[in-house]
């Protein structure tokens, strides 16, 4: 019995994770659909000009059929290009927030804390990989290397010390409102105890 107990309690243990850490899985969705979003936006805006030229297609263009055809034509490209551009963003902004969380978790699981220094590292860490994979010859993927990694901990730090401060008073307000619950439960309970006690007589 006591060895089913501490394995529960070292099960319980490895599940929990650090105050401030973020979820993997849910992070990565969020990311996906941020690019899904924002990627067929952009071809969306994007493809104002080629519709321009269209209508001025369509109203050169006296036969219907012709007309018909045209219109079917643009909307058929345009339908095209923002579902790509959709796509791409997802799988781009998707890769980027799945490897910034998941690098961020590791550190600290190792370093057994989360402080702004796991939000740094992971943020440098990340830019320094997607500066590594862009095209280019190999002395321009080094100068992106060097770029993304002091740039992405410059921009990480002070963002994951707000990121922490915000943590840490929302713990304390959560406590305080904890506590405050329980002082209710007990002088409900307590006047529960009491009016059972008076009906019992």
């Amino acid at each position: 019995m006591e060895t089913l107990e501490k394995a529960e309690e070292s099960i319980a243990k490895e599940t929990q994770r650090k105050a401030g850490t973020v979820n993997w899985g849910t992070a990565t969705v969020v990311g996906v659909f941020a690019g899904l979003l924002y990627g067929g936006s952009k071809e969306a805006a994007g493809s104002v000009s080629k519709d321009a030229e269209v209508m001025l297609k369509l109203g050169s263009t006296p036969d219907k059929r012709e007309q018909y055809r045209l219109m079917r034509d643009a909307m058929e490209k345009r339908f095209i290009r923002v579902t790509r551009g959709s796509i791409i963003g997802g799988i781009r902004l998707g890769m980027f927030t799945a490897t910034f969380f998941g690098i961020q978790n590791l550190l600290a699981e190792k370093r057994g804390v989360h402080d702004v220094f796991n939000v740094a590292g992971a943020g440098s860490a990340t830019a320094a990989t997607f500066g590594l994979i862009m095209p280019g010859s190999l002395l321009w993927r080094a100068r992106n290397v060097l770029m993304g990694s002091v740039l992405g901990a410059a921009f990480c730090f002070p963002l994951g010390w707000v990121h922490l401060k915000l943590v840490k008073k929302a713990n304390e307000e959560s406590s305080v409102l904890q506590e405050r619950g329980e002082a209710r439960a007990g002088g409900v309970g307590a006047a529960i105890e009491r009016l059972e006690g008076s009906l019992n007589k």
